[in-house]
């Protein structure tokens, strides 16, 4: 991977997010007899010793990911609490209709965890690309969203969700930032602006460090999120009333503008401006590349985002 001058890289975790959750989950099941967990080939081999331990409770489909998701509904509904895993487009778009009707409709839960979104699996195409998940996500009600920006935040997040009764969706990236961050409490300051400062930059997950390298020497607020629906608003709103000027930078590793809505409604009594940044709606990047590649072409690598935060806050 070629960096441009000053770009940092998106940290490699010692630990993937996707062994950190299959660890999770495998202990957990040994835990909870409720928990079952519900695959289409994707990461087979990291449960087939739960698998071994737990007849019955492992159950690979095969790539039928409509049937997946129907067949969690199904666990759902005895009482179970399914664990569904596959890549992100698989796992949200392609059986959205299923989303939809098989546990929303039915108001059962499971929690969903898929990987390869925005674009880790560029090289596989369009096909396993799914930038605009957590935006499809967000026509349904009642869905919790976690967005893990370091293998160590996975089972602080995983945890309760398996405990819970609900719809929840983890986004799993192999792209994290070099070190965990509190989750589990909302919007968390990393680095404090002055009482003068020109805002405020909400990072979401994995795009943590390059916000902080990109904001470099500007006086802002940074604030990490890994839990992105529910959103914060009433932490957004505390932060933006301490700062110079209520203005937001967001900074998403999914579709732009996605949590335009949550900025609004969080600062619904106070004049602000607000921009967002993410995988661009209307730049769909039909070489396969790399991630780094993508980043760019969508103004997602640190360069660009400090260009965009400079723009946005200095004039």
């Amino acid at each position: 991977m070629t960096l441009a001058a000053g770009e940092i890289p998106a940290a490699v975790t010692a630990q993937p997010m996707r062994d950190a959750f299959a660890a999770t989950v495998t202990q957990a099941m040994a835990d909870d007899p409720r928990i079952a967990v519900l695959l289409a080939d994707i990461s087979a081999d990291r449960f087939a010793e739960a698998a071994a331990r737990h007849p019955g409770r492992v159950v690979n489909v095969g790539i039928r990911e409509q049937l997946l998701i129907g067949a969690a509904g199904g666990f759902a509904l005895t009482g179970m609490r399914p664990v569904v895993h596959t890549y992100a487009p698989f796992l949200i778009e392609r059986p959205f209709e299923q989303i939809k009707l098989d546990l929303g409709h039915q108001g059962v839960g499971a929690v969903l965890v898929g990987i390869g979104a925005s674009y880790d699996g560029a090289e596989m195409g369009r096909t396993h690309m799914a930038p605009g998940d957590v935006a499809l996500l967000d026509t349904l009600p009642g869905w919790t969203v976690h967005v893990p920006g370091h293998a160590a935040e996975v089972p602080k997040l995983l945890r309760p969700a398996l405990a819970g009764d609900g719809r929840v969706y983890v986004r799993l990236t192999e792209r994290g930032n070099a070190a965990a961050r509190p989750v589990g409490e909302g919007l968390v300051v990393v680095r404090a602006g002055s009482a003068r400062s020109l805002g405020t930059v909400v990072a979401v997950g994995p795009m943590l460090d390059r916000v902080l390298a990109a904001t470099a020497g500007l006086d802002v607020t940074v604030c990490y999120a890994a839990t992105v629906r529910p959103f914060d608003r009433a932490g957004l709103n505390r932060v933006a009333a301490a700062a110079g000027h209520p203005d937001v930078l967001m900074v998403e590793p999914y579709l732009e503008g996605t949590s335009s809505r949550e900025v609004a409604e969080a600062l619904a009594d106070r004049r602000h401006r607000q921009a967002s940044l993410g995988v661009a709606r209307d730049n769909e990047v039909r070489g396969y590349g790399t991630p780094a590649d993508h980043d760019r072409a969508h103004g997602l690598d640190t360069a660009a985002i400090a260009r965009s935060a400079r723009e946005f806050f200095l004039t």
